[in-house]
């Protein structure tokens, strides 16, 4: 285990409306506000996504399962915010359902939001935390720098 002591920066309050990418929203606000490392709240809908809802075995590395769907489904997720090189990369989990089907699941492509998601980003002043490829399970892993 590794870790980096901060504190909260700004708070961001954010509306994305009806056919908005989530992602691309999201990725926008973080570069302009230049947020190097924070948290993502959200609650909402979207009218779909793809998502990653595990590995099809328990093995390093991972080969993961997709899923898609287009047809209007509630979200509350959660989400981190570091930088790879000169882009962020956010990891989002989220419960995403309809009716009584309910998935569990990494939001990795093509999230457009379905009426509205209200969204809180809490930024992190201190880290010094950096996202990195790791050869072994083939993720973007967090890098400590000391």
């Amino acid at each position: 285990m590794e870790y980096s002591q901060c504190n909260v920066g700004r708070v961001f309050v954010v509306r994305f409306d009806h056919g908005d990418d989530l992602l691309a929203g999201l990725t926008t606000l973080i570069k302009k506000e230049d947020i190097r490392a924070g948290l993502v709240h959200f609650v909402g809908a979207l009218e779909r996504a793809q998502i990653v809802v595990g590995p099809e075995k328990v093995e390093v590395p991972p080969v993961p399962m997709w899923r898609n769907f287009a047809d209007g489904r509630e979200v509350l997720g959660l989400g981190t915010i570091f930088w790879k090189g000169d882009e962020p990369k956010i990891h989002i989990h989220s419960g995403i359902g309809r009716d009584d089907a309910v998935n569990l699941g990494c939001i990795r492509k093509d999230a457009k939001v379905y009426l509205t998601i209200e969204a809180i980003i809490l930024e992190l002043k201190g880290p010094s935390v950096k996202r990195q490829f790791d050869e072994k399970t083939k993720l973007d892993l967090l890098k400590f720098k000391v």
